[in-house]
């Protein structure tokens, strides 16, 4: 919302879904027209072995360079402490479906995160100062907010392995599901956007849980909520890179061992990435232009445009000849704003407004510097 413009970034944010459901049934039809069961095999079939290199090298990319735990209080250990107790143990299945009920624990604490987010939009919102450009239509870094929102719905990846662990998988039934999960997934993000952006406005960083204040005890909770959902989802992409290096180096198979070996391999280095950077902002951004964006946009259109037989005017193909330049447009131009103009980051610093002396970012209208002042009250009326 900050980087689109807030009404722009409404309607980019359901774009977006709208494409995304779109190229997940694009997907599996892609499978069922070459007779393939996996996202390399159609794309290997598809456009041979370059083809099938590059996609695994997004592929692994991918769920490979994300593991954003967050925490700047003791945040090395706790990292290296979760991943160890509990990402790694669940990493190490070798069946997708087992993951089901843990999906569902994520899915409920995502919603439980929602909440907090939402009530802090209320009690917090009100004593945050909005910046002058808060409720401009559209903003010159919108190719920058695709990308994000990209990330957000990228699951095309994993797409065939979900698509596998179906009880009698039909492309029918692939559609049904994925229209209810993607009409969820666009309501929540809308809802997390709207929120964040209308409390914090031009203040908004890459990583919202940045701009809430450290003596916030509610939040610190969501913040906590916001890990175990990271535990919890992470196995899943483990899932995809490890089959990308099964593929690649074991054709298609892994010994007991080597399974073991390559998971400990994947999740140690994700880890120490993952310990590296604090930002979130930019991890989001540079996925979602140089992973996220050729996974959903230019790929699955490719492959059905190369394999359907129906004519040029059928309304798949119509899309999928948008779909295409639209991709690659923001892969390449969201690159470049991505590394030329990244997204705001605090590195663990609190935001000016935690700090009620502190007026000097906030004496752009007599207004805002009245809201300011009735931040010394929030310790006491809000936080705790």
């Amino acid at each position: 919302m900050k980087q689109a413009g807030f009404p722009l970034g409404i309607l980019l944010l359901f774009w977006v879904s709208y494409v995304t459901d779109f190229s997940l049934v694009l997907l599996i039809k892609g499978g069922a027209l070459s007779g393939t069961d996996t996202y390399q095999s159609l794309v290997n079939k598809t456009f041979g072995f370059p083809g099938y290199l590059l996609l695994s090298v997004l592929q692994f990319l991918y769920p490979f360079i994300v593991d954003p735990e967050n925490v700047f209080i003791g945040r090395h250990f706790i990292i290296g402490l979760s991943t160890v107790t509990f990402t790694l143990p669940l990493s190490l299945y070798r069946n997708i479906a087992k993951l089901g009920k843990v999906s569902l624990i994520s899915t409920g604490l995502t919603t439980l995160i929602l909440g907090i987010v939402m009530a802090r939009a209320i009690s917090l919102g009100p004593h945050i100062p909005k910046t002058e450009d808060a409720w401009v239509f559209a903003k010159p870094n919108a190719i920058q907010a695709v990308g994000v929102m990209s990330f957000a719905f990228i699951c095309h990846h994993n797409s065939f392995l979900v698509y596998s662990s179906l009880e009698e998988p039909t492309v029918a039934k692939w559609s049904r599901l994925i229209h209810m999960s993607i009409v969820i997934s666009v309501f929540i993000c809308i809802f997390f956007a709207t929120c964040g952006y209308l409390t914090f406005t031009g203040f908004t960083q890459g990583d919202l849980f940045e701009n809430y204040c450290r003596n916030d005890d509610l939040v610190t909770f969501g913040r906590f909520c916001y890990g175990v959902t990271v535990i919890l989802t992470y196995p899943m992409e483990c899932f995809v890179t490890r089959e990308v290096i099964a593929n690649v180096f074991f054709g298609g198979n892994l010994s007991s061992v080597f399974h073991i070996v390559v998971t400990v391999m994947v999740i140690t280095v994700a880890t120490l990435v993952s310990l590296l950077i604090d930002c979130l902002g930019i991890v989001l951004e540079l996925n979602g232009v140089l992973c996220a964006t050729p996974l959903i946009f230019i790929i699955p259109s490719a492959c059905y445009l190369k394999l359907s037989e129906e004519p040029r005017t059928h309304s798949d193909k119509i899309m999928s000849c948008v779909m295409l330049p639209i991709g690659a447009v923001v892969m390449v131009f969201g690159f470049v704003m991505a590394i030329t103009n990244p997204q705001d980051c605090t590195h663990g610093q609190e935001m000016f407004y935690c700090f009620p002396d502190n007026f000097s970012l906030t004496n752009t209208s007599e207004s805002h510097v009245q809201q300011t002042t009735q931040l010394s009250t929030l310790n006491i009326s809000i936080f705790q």
